[in-house]
């Protein structure tokens, strides 16, 4: 008579299901910290406790924490090297400001809106999203070509990419080709007619919970695995069976699609957009600000995007004399810290009493 077979999980195994409920559960913390904190923002700056330059300043900073994070799957988490970023940020910003123009203002361009102005109010994250949809699609061009490209010469192509975007928003007069495309702003004030709050600030918070949240879903997933081999070792990854092509098409797609959102908030944010504001020197912020807090770190890349807008708010008085200390701290950063301020990790992982205080909590709500 044979013993009957011990069905029960081992320690081992009970210890990983407790730690990843652990994680699942510290999660709610997190979410209601954040919007907490959104909403507290929201009615400091509806009572006029926070003046606009501040606030044009915490966008500011947002924006580019969006940019930075999708910049950094690519960049950092997959090991490639992307030089024109802003140009699906340019994709997404003229898509969705026409659709802005079309549904919802009464302009030159387009004519007279197809919906009322004050439905902007519930559509707005619809044109946004959009945005970030054809920005995606677009990433196309550098994805199907990063299939047999790599390092340098995958820079050059993503560069390349960047100029054909610019040079075709140039030429096209619907777009308002080199003057610039003008009238997102009527949007904003459509939405604060309607209920007077700050709405480009509280979308622009949302837009970056949403968006971090979402990198940190993806680069803690099985694709997030395959997107670390690639760094680490492409033909390695596909010797264990990581469909690398596939994995590079997610990545150039989900990253060119969150450059979309930053650049459809953007557009909305200025009222004005034209194709300078996203030539390589845009590109070039984007590489500053990933490099700056580290490679595949994601809370590396939301410490430096506020660091690096504040250091841009301070340098605004010396003009074009910026574009000379930006790049020069690119090449102070590659020469003495090339990892970057937090390198490969995450905060939790410098500052272990982080997650220890969301494991504590998460357990204390059992």
């Amino acid at each position: 008579m044979t013993a009957p077979h011990n069905t029960a999980p081992s320690r081992e195994a009970r210890d990983r299901i407790m730690q990843k409920g652990a994680e699942e559960a510290s999660r709610i913390p997190l979410l209601i910290l954040s919007l907490g904190l959104m909403l507290f923002i929201g009615i400091l700056a509806s009572l006029g406790l926070i003046n606009q330059y501040v606030q044009s300043v915490l966008m500011s900073i947002g924006i580019n924490i969006i940019f930075a994070s999708s910049l950094n799957i690519v960049n950092g988490s997959m090991g490639e090297f992307s030089c024109g970023h802003a140009g699906f940020m340019a994709v997404g910003a003229y898509t969705s400001s026409v659709l802005s123009l079309i549904l919802f203002t009464d302009n030159k361009f387009f004519g007279a809106p197809l919906l009322p102005p004050q439905s902007a109010l519930f559509l707005f994250p619809l044109v946004i999203i959009t945005g970030g949809l054809i920005a995606s699609c677009t990433g196309l061009l550098v994805a199907i070509p990063s299939f047999k490209t790599r390092d340098d010469y995958l820079a050059i192509i993503t560069i390349a990419a960047n100029y054909i975007i610019m040079t075709l928003i140039n030429n096209l007069e619907i777009l308002g080709a080199s003057r610039g495309l003008m009238g997102m702003k009527a949007t904003v004030f459509a939405m604060s007619d309607l209920l007077p709050l700050p709405w480009m600030l509280l979308w622009i918070m949302a837009f970056v919970v949403l968006c971090v949240g979402a990198i940190k879903r993806l680069m803690g997933s099985v694709l997030g695995k395959g997107i670390a081999a690639i760094r680490y070792d492409e033909i390695s990854a596909e010797i264990m069976s990581v469909d690398t092509n596939r994995i590079k098409l997610l990545a150039f797609m989900f990253s060119s699609g969150l450059a979309g959102v930053a650049g459809g908030l953007f557009a909305h944010l200025l009222g004005f957009i034209n194709p300078s504001s996203f030539n390589i020197m845009k590109s070039t912020e984007g590489m500053v600000m990933v490099y700056l807090g580290g490679m595949g770190s994601l809370s590396g890349s939301v410490l430096s995007a506020v660091f690096f807008t504040f250091l841009l708010e301070l340098l605004r008085p010396l003009q074009i004399l910026k574009w000379v200390f930006i790049p020069l701290l690119l090449i102070l950063l590659m020469q003495f810290r090339p990892e970057g301020i937090l390198g490969h990790r995450e905060l939790s992982e410098v500052f272990p009493q982080l997650k220890r205080f969301t494991l504590r909590r998460s357990k204390a709500g059992k």
